[in-house]
């Protein structure tokens, strides 16, 4: 593409480099007027040093929301990175790390001190410029890596170096320093890729084959390549410390630009209702800990009021039923602690308290041979997809800009060594804890109700349960594997019809979902109705299914004389359910 043909062109920061920052980041790169940025979906980095001209807080604001268009909005907004010379004021409490760029001339002589030691070292050494990583570089690698402390994102550079010199469009290159037994005493990584400049990215060297001076000698022979390939300069990178700052202006570095770095998150959708803030207010009265009302407060996860409920009416009676998510981006707390004040008992599909709940993860984690391994199913194109899918950014980028999850999803073992039903639930969950969703439905209920002291009951046994998950047909969970790419529509559909209680809109983004088929709803909807219905005739209960159970669930309970009432917790989820005509209430059989 010509703009990023242009970053590399006048790149002034190794950040310029796409090939290189796109195969760390696993981002892809775009332009928006003179700044590069790298995006891979769920998250936005800003090269905020211009191609041309100096840096304006205007332009950069400009050319960031123009970015942030390209990113699909998340419910809690984007999570934003920046490194520029300076950044826009209202990032100042953001600000995490304030450096230099180190830059060399590349006409720079050997320093005079250095010139005896680089000598000596060439008549013990041979420099050799190449691309293949070899098994000899594999071990430099981690006999350095196990003697120094490293900082994370550092020790992500030496674990892809590899795939980093495969880079499409890159021009990385490994400068060693060979003894004469062809051990390798030092490598250098540099990149010259960029035009104006070659970066020196990493380096290392061997106490096991040490000869003196052995990375004096390859800083003077990366000048001469600097010089060979036409670079004005190289780009040392940062001072990060005191004694990496001695080092490179041993050799005649010096600051070049200032470095300043970011982190934020933009945007995202305003608050809770009303409802919700009220509920806010009472926990923070009435709560016995120490801490401040402001502690308190931030420390609560977002709360929305909940929509996928409805009302039922018998005998002058009333009950109410709640279709719920495994998983989702909110809570629903407060929501549920008004409603339990109004119930005695609260249904749940089964038990989930965490001796039932270690129990089924125990026998999903034990295949049973009655399914092949998915690794056999899967082709391992799109095994690694799914992994970049579920585990997000890697490499050096993500973890310099903590945007790496820390203890990402073994993709391959789940796949492999786990049941089926077992194998989806968690690479779902993953992914979804990725993008920020850390909330359960039907838990937050469970404990809500347990915490109040009401009487908690799970309508179906343990093994009841794992039988309903046994039936999920493998080709199912395969196929919604494969298609991990369509999962972040997927997911933001699901929010978003969720919240607005559209069941109609919630089913209609469920359909390829792996337990909903007919044979599984249909035949728990019938448990869960006989099981239910003492309850509910008393009235003063509470019941939670799954979603997917209550478009039917709701014609049974009128079958059997409710009357079937959406609860519309808000104006604007009655204004809704007004405007689409979704048929809200269900009269008892025989009932206009």
């Amino acid at each position: 593409m010509p703009d990023l043909s242009l970053a590399l062109e006048k790149a002034r920061v190794p950040e310029h480099s796409v090939p290189f920052m796109e195969a760390m980041s696993q981002g892809t790169a775009f332009m928006e007027g003179d700044y590069l940025f790298l995006t891979a979906d769920d998250w936005l980095m800003a090269v905020a040093y211009p191609l041309a001209g100096d840096y304006a807080h205007d332009a950069f604001e400009r050319a960031l929301r123009a970015a942030l268009r390209r990113v699909p909005k998340r419910l809690d907004g984007v999570d934003c990175w920046a490194v520029g010379p300076e950044l826009p004021p209202r990032l100042a409490g953001h600000v995490s790390d304030r450096d230099s760029f180190y830059s060399l001339p590349a006409d720079a002589p050997v320093p005079a001190r250095l010139r005896r030691p680089v000598a000596r070292a060439a008549e013990r050494l041979t420099v050799r410029e190449g691309r293949d990583f070899t098994p000899a570089h594999r071990r430099l690698w981690a006999e350095f890596m196990g003697r120094t402390a490293l900082k994370p994102n550092v020790r992500e550079l030496f674990a892809r170096t590899e795939a980093v010199l495969a880079a499409p469009g890159a021009d990385l290159r490994l400068l060693d320093a060979v003894d004469a037994e062809g051990r390798l005493a030092a490598s250098l990584l540099l990149d010259f890729t960029p035009g104006p400049f070659c970066s020196y990215v990493i380096g290392a060297h061997s106490r096991a084959y040490y000869t003196p001076h052995a990375a004096d000698l390859l800083f003077a022979r990366m000048l001469e390549a600097a010089r060979r390939e036409g670079k004005g300069y190289i780009h040392l990178g940062l001072g990060v410390n005191e004694g990496i700052r001695r080092f490179k202006e041993k050799w005649g570095g010096r600051p070049a630009l200032p470095y300043v770095m970011a982190g934020w998150r933009e945007g995202g959708v305003s608050g809770s209702s009303r409802e919700a803030m009220e509920g806010f207010v009472r926990l923070i009265l009435q709560s016995p800990s120490g801490l401040s009302k402001r502690q308190i407060f931030e420390s609560l996860p977002q709360q929305r009021p909940f929509a996928m409920l409805w009302e039922l009416t018998k005998g002058g009676r009333t009950s109410w039923i709640g279709g719920t998510a495994h998983f989702f981006c909110c809570s629903f707390e407060m929501a549920f602690r008004d409603l339990f004040e109004r119930v005695d008992t609260v249904l749940f599909e089964g038990p989930l308290d965490k001796e039932t709940l270690d129990e089924v993860e125990q026998m999903g984690k034990h295949p049973d041979g009655r399914h092949p391994p998915l690794t056999e199913v899967l082709s391992e194109a799109e095994i690694r997809r799914l992994e970049r899918v579920v585990r997000g950014p890697t490499g050096r980028l993500a973890r310099l800009l903590n945007a790496a999850v820390p203890h990402p999803a073994d993709v391959r073992g789940l796949l492999a060594d786990t049941r089926h039903w077992y194998a989806f639930f968690s690479l779902w969950a993953a992914y979804l804890e990725r993008r920020g969703w850390s909330q359960s439905v039907d838990l937050c209920a469970w404990n809500t109700a347990m915490d109040m002291g009401k009487t908690v009951i799970g309508m179906e046994s343990l093994e009841e349960q794992v039988a309903s998950l046994e039936a999920i047909p493998l080709s199912r969970v395969v196929s919604f594997l494969r298609d991990c790419g369509d999962w972040n529509a997927y997911m933001r559909r699901n929010m978003r019809a969720y919240l607005s209680g559209s069941l109609n809109r919630m089913l209609g983004t469920t359909t390829e979902f792996p337990p909903r088929t007919t044979r599984i709803i249909d035949g728990r909807n019938q448990r869960f109705r006989e099981r239910m219905r003492p309850f509910i005739e008393e009235g003063g209960t509470a019941v939670f299914v799954g979603s997917a159970h209550m478009l039917q669930l709701r014609e049974m309970l009128a079958e059997d004389g409710f009357t079937v009432r959406q609860v519309h917790p808000t104006w604007r989820h009655r204004l809704r359910a007004r405007l689409t005509g979704e048929n809200d209430v269900l009269f008892p059989t025989g009932r206009v």
